[in-house]
């Protein structure tokens, strides 16, 4: 292709074999390959009156091509847009969460527009909602020895070994929260090329009925799941919004009953959310229904630490089998908050108790891209690189990194002598903050242990925040306590 790409630059011709119609906007010619004896491809025959007695229309499940109108019945019932049969375990809106349209309101401006006296109120009520936490959080950058030769590996570029470093600190946390073993199955949430599960795959190395179940909405080119052939491990792929997940109606799942790890890297804003309620809420509440009633329902709020250490040890005396736990653990790499939807947050009870709603939400929210937009534009101004803006959908082709920096928000600019570029990230941080609070106080109102901790350098991520969890009641929970 790149041949080719060079061929037409040199000589203002098409190469051999490809579609003779010119591309203005891209300033080519077109690059698919023809039929013998044609000059233009299917798409440009119309367009360049090759065949002009037959009409070429937009295709109505995708505008995006165009079809023969004579041909179109033909074409719905093979194009790759058109609908297709939802598998068992796809369930409308089963992890969305509770609608409440009155909580939202009609419209709201964007920051630009609020009045200093507006947003001078919001930024008090971030910092009295905020006042009494501790928002400093421990170092566990860790790596783990799977990927030692990778990150030694002349042949990897800088950006490949940046990623090396999150995916090798994420797996040395999930070592470390003892939830790399045999006999579990991994999910992996926004699963992009499926590396982060590659890596743990490679960490078990021969480890017995290990299930690999990947997540991910778009198709996906280059994937790497596929590469695997081990007799041990089987790998996965659903193609489904979170949303509509239920982990209940997949066989492996259902029948085999493994106790299930959520892991993720770069789990954008409302994925998260909706990776959380899937796992610990829609999965483990079902499940729980069907077998006894669990040991985490049983420990009260106001329960110590010593009557919680006696429910456990009375727990192990009984010989209560590992799978009766259905979620073994949560590790997340957290990203995007801006990205995140009133609806779909698990960590409304929280705001409500602090006296927030939906309005302060959506601009916390927005605000958050502040801890990241102006360090990431500094940073690419240092080193004279130009970007253009990325469309609002995750990019398959790529894993997130500082993605909140991908958005162009007129909020990160448009405020004159009103704050700081130090105080605007300062407040962003506490905006993400806030937000991955309530999902602590959720993840500790169903019956696990929660913590944040950061992950990896901030140069080598400026998402940098990973979400651990284990349930209550488990060995290892006490043991990381």
């Amino acid at each position: 292709m790149a041949a080719s790409a060079s061929t037409q630059s040199a000589t203002g011709f098409p190469a051999e074999g490809r579609c003779s119609y010119y591309v203005e906007k891209k300033k080519r010619f077109c690059r698919m390959v023809v039929a013998a004896g044609k000059r233009f491809c299917g798409e440009h025959a119309g367009a360049a009156e090759e065949e002009n007695t037959r009409k070429r229309i937009l295709c109505p499940l995708d505008p995006k091509h165009t079809v023969y109108e004579d041909q179109l019945a033909k074409h719905l019932k093979k194009c790759n847009s058109r609908e297709k049969p939802k598998p068992d375990f796809f369930m409308q809106d089963i992890n969305a969460g509770l609608k409440d349209e009155t909580e939202i309101p009609e419209q709201l401006v964007p920051i630009s527009s609020l009045s200093e006296e507006q947003l001078e109120n919001l930024i008090k009520k971030l910092r009295k909602a905020s006042k009494d936490l501790n928002s400093t959080l421990e170092d566990h950058i860790m790596s783990h020895p799977a990927l030692h030769d990778a990150l030694n590996d002349p042949k990897n570029g800088d950006s490949a070994i940046k990623h090396l470093k999150q995916q090798a600190s994420i797996l040395g946390n999930i070592e470390k929260l003892k939830l790399l073993g045999p006999r579990r199955c991994f999910v992996e949430f926004g699963a992009g090329k499926g590396k982060l599960s590659h890596w743990v795959d490679i960490a078990l190395k021969d480890a017995e009925k290990v299930h690999f179940i990947l997540v991910e909405k778009v198709t996906t080119r280059f994937k790497v799941d596929g590469k695997h052939r081990k007799k041990n491990s089987v790998f996965e792929r659903l193609q489904i919004d979170i949303q509509h997940l239920c982990l209940n109606k997949i066989p492996v799942l259902r029948e085999g009953k493994l106790p299930v790890v959520g892991i993720g890297k770069h789990l954008c804003g409302v994925a998260t959310d909706l990776a959380l309620r899937c796992l610990v809420e829609t999965y483990a509440a079902s499940y729980e229904e069907r077998n006894e009633e669990p040991l985490a329902k049983r420990i009260k709020n106001d329960k110590t630490e010593k009557e919680i250490n006696t429910l456990t040890k009375e727990g192990s005396e009984k010989n209560v089998p590992e799978k009766w736990t259905p979620v073994a653990g949560i590790v997340i790499a957290l990203c995007c908050h801006h990205r995140c939807d009133w609806r779909h947050y698990v960590g409304k009870e929280y705001f409500r108790a602090l006296g927030l709603g939906a309005v302060e939400f959506h601009y916390f929210q927005r605000m958050s891209s502040w801890a990241t937009c102006g360090m990431q534009k500094m940073a690419l101004e240092a080193s004279n690189i130009t970007t253009k803006r990325r469309d609002d959908r995750i990019d398959d082709s790529e894993e997130h990194d500082g993605g909140e920096s991908r958005i162009t928000d007129e909020s990160t600019d448009r405020l004159p002598g009103l704050l700081t570029v130090e105080e605007k990230k300062k407040i962003g941080h506490l905006c993400k903050f806030l937000i991955d609070q309530g999902r602590i106080q959720y993840l500790e109102q169903k019956g696990f242990n929660p913590a944040l901790q950061y992950y990896t350098d901030p140069l080598v991520s400026l998402e940098n925040v990973l979400l651990t969890a284990l349930p209550i009641h488990s060995s290892s929970a006490e043991t990381t306590a």
